[in-house]
């Protein structure tokens, strides 16, 4: 574990909180040890026993402890359709979830975040609702690239574009002319893209070849059949080419198709900048097992079979896709169509923001991963693409001292009505998930625990640069 020897400084009466456990996991391993903790920042890390008495310790004991989530995928939809979703709601539920750290997404609000007064109106939004610490992607939309600048400088972390239609009219989709007139500023601020890779031309051409129009709406292999893996293989191959060209940062969010993983490894090999994450959902759910009329599984890429699945579990593990993120995308119930069961019709997104931790612990466990694999996935790599590594995604001298706190043998199912999160309806409702959160620390804060939030919301706003 980096920085796990105890500094020269470290004396009695230095810290104003010690959070003590037999379980300490980095994405380094796992030991014994003793945090100290002064003004929010982690100031010493010791051997379990060789800590002070003098000032509040919390003992974790057989729990894990573990650094708080970073969650860079997050859609809170405020200011503008804060119906959807609102930051206090999503920010409670991350606090519940072990998630301290959020960088949320630019479009779904209005205005969206594709312009400097508009990331301002972001910003004023978050007053007096974090509950834990939030910073902002920027967008790229077509005709904005002199927007670009003065969002980096303003705080952006980066920027996200779509290949194919979002879903809302104020973040059009952009083509491969717009990429090229964004990417030199962007690989010139050496700011990163984050794209939601799928080329419409191959859901057309799928859409003319299987008759989805003419086959029920109902069915889930409908809406399978209209997003094929070729549209997010194809969008991935010319990110590549792109990336290659510009010697630009690119990250590939939520990817769904195991097929890319090939040509994402041979990219690596070739120093090609480009990162993935999938989510949850991919890792956890398969297209066999979702019923017809079940809209509430309905995400874009979508869930996938099994085979694939496995895949990309194998593409964590190899190190090809780099993180988990949530894309945590509610809606207002009624757009999922559960009255009809189109998929064709409803709202994709899957909120997860709460369960994320679970979800992917109760996967990773019975395919025989590690905690520590766990942490690289979901705390150092997030951290990493934001620009945020010295200071979140990992627990060592200097860090902000955000901690979740949790078993990760205990069971809970899942009940809608406990979720934090504006709407409660969840793919996940009934499902058997292990590992619980007991204790979440926020820069040495307590802010949940044992089901409660603790106190008025403590979280900081985010700037790139000031962070």
């Amino acid at each position: 574990m980096a920085n796990s020897r105890p500094p020269r400084d470290i004396a009695p009466g230095n810290a104003d909180l010690i959070v003590r456990g037999n379980r300490l996991v980095t994405s380094e391993g796992e030991r014994a040890a003793a945090i100290h903790i002064r003004d929010g920042a982690i100031v010493g890390i010791t051997p379990f026993r060789e800590t002070q008495s003098n000032c509040d310790i919390y003992e974790a004991s057989d729990l894990v402890v573990m650094p708080g989530l970073v969650d860079t995928h997050v859609h809170i939809n405020e200011p503008g359709r804060t119906q959807w979703e609102g930051f206090a709601s999503a920010t409670r539920a991350a606090a519940a979830g072990g998630v301290t750290t959020l960088i949320e997404m630019p479009l779904n609000s209005i205005p969206a975040t594709t312009t400097v007064p508009a990331f301002q109106e972001k910003i004023n939004a978050t007053d007096g609702k974090l509950f834990v610490d939030t910073g902002f992607w920027g967008g790229v939309v077509p005709g904005n690239a002199q927007e670009l600048h003065g969002l980096w400088h303003a705080g952006c972390f980066g920027f996200k574009c779509f290949l194919v239609e979002s879903g809302v009219p104020e973040f059009a989709c952009v083509t491969e002319p717009d990429l090229r007139e964004a990417l030199p500023m962007l690989a010139e601020l050496k700011a990163p893209l984050l794209v939601h890779a799928e080329l419409p031309q191959a859901i057309e051409a799928a859409m003319r070849q299987s008759q989805v129009s003419a086959a029920d709406p109902r069915a889930y292999k409908t809406w399978l059949d209209s997003r094929p893996r070729a549209a997010e293989n194809l969008a991935i191959d010319l990110l590549l080419r792109l990336a290659a060209e510009f010697g630009a940062s690119i990250h590939v969010v939520h990817l769904s198709s195991s097929d890319a993983i090939p040509a994402l490894s041979t990219a690596r090999a070739n120093h090609i900048n480009v990162s993935v994450e999938t989510c949850p959902h991919y890792l956890a759910f398969t297209a066999e097992k979702i019923a017809d009329g079940a809209t509430q599984f309905k995400c874009a890429p979508p869930i996938r079979e099994s085979e694939n699945r496995e895949k990309l579990w194998s593409g964590l593990s190899d190190g090809t896709i780099d993180m988990i993120a949530t894309d945590h995308s509610p809606c207002p119930p009624e757009m999922k169509q559960q009255q009809t069961g189109s998929f064709l019709d409803a709202w994709g997104g899957i909120p997860s923001l709460q369960l994320s931790l679970s979800v992917v612990w109760t996967e990773a466990c019975r395919r025989g991963y590690s905690l520590s694999q766990l942490a690289k996935w979901m705390c150092d790599a997030p951290a990493r693409l934001a620009g945020l590594a010295h200071r979140k995604g990992s627990i060592a001298i200097g860090r902000d001292a955000d901690l979740v706190i949790w078993n990760p043998d205990a069971k809970f199912q899942v009940e809608p009505a406990k979720l934090l999160h504006r709407h409660k309806l969840t793919p996940y409702a009934g499902r058997e998930l292990s590992g619980i959160v007991e204790t979440t620390f926020l820069r040495g804060k307590k802010i949940f625990e044992r089901g409660e939030l603790s106190g008025s919301p403590a979280g900081r706003l985010l700037l790139r640069g000031k962070a």
